[in-house]
């Protein structure tokens, strides 16, 4: 069988990014004061609010916001969830893809919830932060992928990414960003999935032996 293109694991991206969403919390805790839950004002300038984003350009937000976290607990959570799948993904991707999935995963998930998700009320500006869209998608490209590069049905990787997102419905939650991040790593996995399956060759070795009888 034909070797898979290089994982990712000798570039360690899980750890890298692990680190820049530990260096960006500290910096917002510094700035606002708090280490236990981030401040208004750094929530509101990196986080992503969508009523800036379409009235006002901060469009940065889209991508700021995967590395903001309302709080320790936030983003404790949620790096203990991405070292997880993410050590995973770096035995499936090489560098190139498992970024991909990342970035793209957590992007859709914003522009999800940009297009469908809260603008703001009398005297409230809705804010959404957090890796999680990312994190879905990293989770969803890995489970698929799986089952597709060996040709098996999808139905069960589909049940389980449905499952995980069922249980993290809730109030404060995001879904959305959920949502849009998942469907995406499914998507991007189910076509290195398939690539994978069309790039595999097999190579049938037969040897004979010949005794003789006397």
């Amino acid at each position: 069988m034909k070797a898979m293109s290089k994982s990712s694991k000798k570039y360690m991206p899980t750890y890298i990014i692990i680190a820049l969403n530990i260096i960006v919390y500290v910096y917002t805790s510094i700035i606002g004061g708090d280490f236990v839950d981030t401040g208004d004002n750094a929530l509101l300038w990196l986080g992503q609010v969508n009523y800036y984003v379409l009235y006002h350009g901060w469009y940065w937000q889209l991508f700021t916001s995967m590395f903001v976290h309302a709080g320790i607990v936030h983003l404790l959570g949620n790096m203990f969830f991405l070292l997880i799948f993410g050590l995973r993904a770096e035995e499936m991707f090489n560098i190139q893809e498992y970024l991909l999935i990342y970035f793209l995963s957590g992007l859709a998930g914003n522009l999800l919830s940009l297009a469908f998700g809260p603008y703001s009320a009398p005297g409230i500006l809705f804010v959404s932060a957090g890796a999680s869209g990312a994190i879905f998608g990293v989770f969803g490209a890995c489970i698929i992928y799986v089952r597709r590069a060996v040709g098996q049905s999808i139905i069960t990787a589909l049940m389980y990414a449905f499952f995980l997102f069922m249980i993290n419905i809730g109030p404060c939650v995001n879904s959305l960003a959920h949502l849009g991040g998942l469907a995406v790593g499914l998507l991007i996995g189910y076509v290195l999935g398939a690539t994978r399956r069309r790039g595999v060759t097999h190579t049938y070795e037969y040897r004979y032996s010949f005794s003789p009888r006397g």
